[in-house]
């Protein structure tokens, strides 16, 4: 199992702040690797939010790779961070660790955004292959106003490495998984959070519907459905396909990875739309154990479970902060003041959305509607 800690806030966070709601979590998560995903960035972002931003490791020679491959494709450098790092025993220093902001290519200045975001993911993949064999180029986003950072590690040791609790880094939605290894070789690529043009997602479980869910996505021709050294990652990309691909809201996603039966369906005025998309995307059915958090392009985050809820999750906070957790402890150490008799365990029927800002907690049921709002 991993550990799961999201912040969505209306103010700036410090990355630390959910790094040390991992810290809580400790006994779940072995030391061997951390990923966080930031996204709504302030400080020295703050007035770069139209211009995407590569995150990644490199090696020396990766470094002057990227560097041409970026230049020929027309990509000009407007901005550069670089964590100042401390030398921390047992982390192994990489070459260089880097979140690069550049301008679109001047053909593409002017085009309709998704074109830009079918740039960056073509862009993203093009380099992930480049430097795949020998690991000299390892890339996890590239897309505006979203960062990530990933490294092999236990997460507390981690952020002392990269420096985080003095970093100038902020960002009003912070992501961040401890890793529990369940596979033969630590791969940073199958280190959660997983992201894909604006859709973010990180699980603590075992998808054990993997392979028919991952032969399903292969088949759709989306480029950035590729990969899958982590048999989560699945998630991110049915999140991607049901939004941004198929167009469905939010609330589909629910009803794809968990579909109700046809009897549990009678009390739904879109019965015959639900029949219709279980029948269709069937492969996507989950079959956990599993509990997801993601976030939206918009901002909006949100929690769900697989039907078997044989993992934990907590939701809670205030208006303008809200933690979205594995354990409750997690929320202790998020927002330790908030009211706690509004804490919200969902169940295997729900999926709890707060509204970008943390402006409004709403718990969506799939047999009975929305059941509960807190503002």
């Amino acid at each position: 199992m991993c550990r799961l800690v999201a912040i969505t806030s209306n103010e700036y966070l410090n990355p630390m702040e959910a790094v040390l709601a991992l810290e809580t979590m400790h006994e779940g998560h072995d030391g061997s690797g951390m990923g966080l995903l930031l996204k709504n960035l302030g400080g020295e972002f703050s007035d770069l939010k139209d211009y995407p931003i590569l995150s990644g490791i490199c090696s020396n020679e990766g470094l002057r790779a990227i560097d041409q491959f970026m230049w020929d494709a027309g990509f000009r450098i407007k901005h550069e961070w670089r964590p100042v790092l401390k030398p921390v025993a047992d982390i192994r220093r990489r070459d260089h660790y880097f979140a690069k902001v550049y301008e679109y290519p001047d053909d593409y200045k002017e085009r309709p955004f998704p074109e830009k975001e079918d740039l960056l993911l073509r862009t993203r993949l093009a380099l992930r292959i480049m430097g795949e064999d020998d690991q000299s180029t390892i890339v996890f986003s590239f897309y505006p106003d979203v960062l990530a950072i990933k490294e092999v590690g236990d997460p507390l040791r981690l952020s002392e490495f990269f420096g985080l609790n003095d970093s100038r880094l902020k960002s009003k939605i912070v992501f961040a998984q401890g890793r529990q290894n369940t596979n033969y070789d630590i791969n940073l690529y199958a280190c959660h959070p997983f992201f894909i043009q604006g859709f973010a997602s990180m699980t603590n479980g075992e998808n054990t519907a993997f392979v028919p869910i991952k032969e399903y996505l292969m088949s759709r021709g989306v480029p950035g459905y590729v990969g899958y050294n982590s048999d989560s990652e699945v998630f991110a990309h049915i999140l991607h396909f049901t939004v941004r691909q198929l167009g469905y809201p939010l609330l589909y996603y629910k009803d794809i990875i968990t579909p109700l039966t046809p009897s549990e369906m009678e009390g739904r005025l879109d019965r015959e739309a639900l029949l219709l998309l279980k029948s269709s995307l069937r492969p996507l059915c989950i079959d956990g154990p599993n509990m997801v958090i993601g976030f939206t392009p918009d901002g909006a985050c949100f929690m769900v479970h697989d039907s078997k809820k044989l993992r934990p999750g907590s939701v809670g906070g205030m208006k303008g902060r809200v933690a979205l957790v594995s354990e409750e402890c997690g929320l202790d150490s998020a927002i330790p003041d908030r009211d706690r008799s509004l804490d919200i365990f969902p169940m295997k029927y729900d999926m709890v959305i707060v509204s970008p800002r943390a402006e409004e907690v709403r718990v969506w049921n799939q047999r009975y509607g929305w059941t509960t709002t807190i503002s």
